[in-house]
């Protein structure tokens, strides 16, 4: 049996949280561009969640930007997916089954962009959602008047300017625009990109005073594990468990928060956080970004390297090896808690680290650490390096820990040999591909000068916006580092990492 709007009388109901058939009647108040499992396991968990408590009373169409993959398994069952939610909640373990009734249907830009204009010039529709990746929000100077455009903002714009034509300055028309992807001042980027391709599309300035007055942009923050679809053991026990197959199943940690910057008018068009209250709507969420990037995400960054090339393939299992807990723990409270480039109380700070440490150690959770490496030197940037260059500010001598998670990355991304535009890295015989868009630079430093490789990375002041070899001492020690790492392997230059620090204290 697979799970389907005709197979929820059959599942049984003290195995899941099902949905009521009432909601499959809700009306489309959600426009969502990604199918992404971060998407199905954060916001539409909350959507699905208020409208089984009858609060937000709408559901979710679903643009995939190409018809790459098709949307065949979102039709089979009807849009329903199960949400498997295992861990540990305030020290108590979680174990629950929720069917999802959060998403209406799946649409393709490129064969269903009439049908998704059509949706845009709804009045029900009251927020639009997206997660395009880092990379997605980016400027393509291209007209709207394609069918569809290519980039994701010229989408929106397109669908916002469908909306401008259909309802005008009816109060109908607000709607919330609130991107979740993993940049700094996502919401606020992407409309400036909004208003850089309405300047380009040569759009009426009518049209610019409804954008201002009726389009709320939101930054937002989206903190959960979501790792995917569980592996083909877990998937076989999870599908004996529940008695039903699901092709859209996911695996999801208890904890979970979606931040949104916005005011009164923000928090009534999303209508959520009487829900649940892992959504808060606040006109400044600059902390909790800073908690959840610096501390979280910081140090998934820096360790998915080191873990990876010691063999280690899960978050789970490198926090069961006391070399690489000990060292996020370390990296944690010794160098990133203190350097946070915000005001963050110190024991918010490491009440946040603590719960950072259980999280990582979660068992039901499958975090491929291979997975964390996806665009690797943007996340370094972005997540690793205000804290780096605050803590120089504040202490003025080297980071220990975070110089050898910058060894460990320069070595990951030191590409062995291309096959195309795709680069492959090779550790002790082991070869991976390097999912990064900078991987073509690291190959070209290392084949023209791989003796100065290390030097000439940390010195690029074009790549970082910064000369990372100025930093007293950071050069040397990421270089001392690396020819550890090469010459004794990963596991033992952490050792010695640690011991050199042992013996200063």
């Amino acid at each position: 049996m697979t799970l389907s709007k005709d197979t929820l009388n059959s599942i049984k109901p003290n195995q899941v949280v099902a949905p009521d058939e009432k909601i499959f009647n809700l009306p489309e108040k959600v426009l969502q561009f990604g199918t992404g499992v971060l998407l199905r396991g954060l916001p539409d968990f909350f959507i699905d969640k208020a409208n089984k408590k009858g609060l937000f009373n709408g559901r979710v169409a679903v643009i995939k930007s190409t018809s790459k993959g098709g949307t065949k398994e979102f039709d089979d069952q009807n849009g329903l997916y199960t949400i498997c939610v295992r861990g540990i909640e305030n020290g108590q373990p979680v174990e629950e089954n929720i069917i999802s009734a959060a998403i209406s249907r799946v649409l393709t830009a490129d064969q269903d962009w009439n049908t998704i204009l059509d949706i845009a010039a709804s009045p029900l529709l009251k927020v639009i959602v997206s997660n395009t990746t880092e990379v997605g929000i980016q400027l393509v100077e291209e007209s709207i008047d394609q069918s569809p455009p290519q980039s994701f903002p010229a989408k929106l714009l397109a669908v916002l300017y469908a909306r401008y034509k259909a309802l005008g300055a009816a109060a109908a028309a607000d709607i919330a625009v609130i991107a979740t992807e993993l940049i700094s001042d996502n919401g606020k980027k992407l409309e400036a990109i909004v208003l850089q391709l309405a300047a380009f599309n040569k759009l009426d300035e009518a049209f610019l005073t409804w954008l201002n007055a009726h389009v709320h942009f939101c930054n937002s923050l989206v903190d959960r594990i979501v790792p995917g679809k569980p592996d083909a053991t877990t998937l076989a026990n999870l599908e004996t468990e529940l008695g039903y197959k699901d092709e859209l199943v996911i695996m999801a940690e208890p904890y979970r928060l979606w931040a949104i910057e916005g005011g009164q008018k923000v928090a009534e068009l999303l209508g959520l956080e009487a829900a649940d209250n892992g959504v808060i709507v606040r006109p400044d969420i600059e902390i909790f970004k800073e908690l959840k990037v610096r501390l979280l995400n910081g140090s998934h960054t820096l360790t998915s390297g080191i873990a990876y090339l010691l063999g280690i393939d899960t978050v789970t299992k490198a926090m069961n090896n006391s070399l690489t807990r000990n060292y996020v723990n370390e990296l944690m409270m010794q160098e990133i808690v203190g350097a946070i480039p915000y005001d963050v109380a110190p024991d918010e700070a490491i009440a946040f680290a603590n719960t950072v440490i259980d999280r990582f150690a979660n068992p039901s959770i499958q975090h491929l650490w291979i997975n964390i490496t996806f665009q690797y030197t943007m996340k370094m940037k972005i997540r690793i390096l205000p804290v780096l260059l605050n803590y120089y500010k504040l202490n003025q001598k080297v980071p220990a820990h975070i110089a050898f998670g910058f060894a460990a990355f320069l070595l990951f991304m030191k590409s062995a040999r291309k096959d195309g535009d795709q680069y492959f890295g090779n550790y002790k015989g082991h070869e991976y591909a390097i999912t990064d868009d900078e991987a073509a630079y690291f190959y070209n430093i290392a084949q023209q000068n791989e003796s100065e490789y290390v030097n000439l990375v940390l010195a690029d002041s074009k790549l970082w916006g910064t000369d990372l070899s100025s930093l007293q001492g950071f050069n040397e020690t990421v270089k001392e580092n690396y020819n550890n790492i090469l010459k004794h392997g990963v596991a033992d230059a952490l050792a010695r990492l640690e011991e050199t620090l042992q013996i200063k204290q």
